[in-house]
């Protein structure tokens, strides 16, 4: 067991290639066999037609379960699946041990439509705090790591946000609008104005990626759900990124935040786009 936060340094100093070992081989082993594969009784609904799991939702996250804790003796996992199953089991998040953040597939409508923009989660937090992540595409063999302190990479190269390009409207993935609150829909009105060009987002984690690449200027999110966000906010902060909630702190992945939040390829940006769904919230 783990007792001091520096000895999770450690850890991922001897660990973090057999973490991506693992995210690869769960993904080669259960997702990618039933990609553009899956019969109609491998794909379920949970809160309603657009909240789809399949097989390989649960299977990838059994298989990394039982990967991550053995690599790490005494962490424990919240994962989406075993959270929909039993919520209580999201309250390790605030626990004193490590957690393994885990989204087998992000993006599970996209999947199941054949698409290739999915990807699994991985986080790795203590005490509220992110200690390094890991992004995996299969679909389109891309990894994304973070360690915090030590920067964001995309298949080895590091990565740099970077400030938006002056002049250019601001390109902002917000939340769907089947997923957010009248109040929510109401903040989110903000980002309709001159130099904002607002979409639909699609998987988060891929979301986020794109911030980090300095592809996409900021997200704009409204739901708090860790293990589609904890992976993807240390990957945007490694890459020179901010995130802030309305009241213009940054987000905790242990909950209680105002919604939306932003993350943003800057602070400025971050800065920018907070302002923008508090002044119409």
């Amino acid at each position: 067991m783990i007792e001091e936060s520096g000895t999770i340094d450690e850890f991922l100093a001897r660990h973090a290639a057999d973490v991506e070992e693992a995210v690869r081989k769960a993904a080669a082993a259960e997702i990618m066999p039933r990609f553009r594969q899956l019969a109609a009784h491998e794909v379920d609904q949970k809160s309603g037609p657009h909240d789809l799991v399949t097989d390989a939702d649960r299977k990838a996250e059994l298989y990394l379960t039982e990967a991550l804790g053995a690599l790490l003796p005494g962490s424990v996992v919240v994962g989406e699946e075993a959270v929909h199953a039993n919520p209580a089991t999201y309250e390790a998040i605030r626990g004193d041990a490590p957690v393994w953040i885990v989204d087998p597939v992000d993006g599970t409508r996209q999947f199941v439509h054949g698409e290739e923009g999915f990807c699994t989660l991985v986080a790795l937090a203590r005490h509220g705090v992110l200690h390094a992540s890991w992004t995996y595409a299969p679909a389109r063999d891309q990894l994304a790591t973070a360690v915090k302190g030590q920067g964001a990479f995309l298949d080895g190269e590091r990565l740099y946000a970077g400030p938006p390009t002056p002049g250019r409207d601001l390109r902002v993935a917000t939340s769907h609008p089947d997923y957010t609150t009248d109040d929510q829909k109401r903040a989110l009105l903000g980002l309709r104005t001159e130099g904002v060009a607002p979409r639909p987002c699609g998987s988060a984690g891929l979301e986020y990626l794109a911030v980090a690449r300095g592809e996409s200027d900021a997200t704009a999110f409204s739901w708090e759900a860790a293990w589609d966000h904890a992976a993807g906010l240390l990957l945007v902060e490694e890459a020179g990124g901010a995130h802030l909630t309305l009241t213009g702190e940054p987000f905790r992945i242990t909950g209680g935040n105002p919604l939306p939040f932003t993350a943003a390829r800057d602070a400025a940006t971050a800065r920018r786009v907070a302002a923008l769904l508090a002044s119409a919230g």
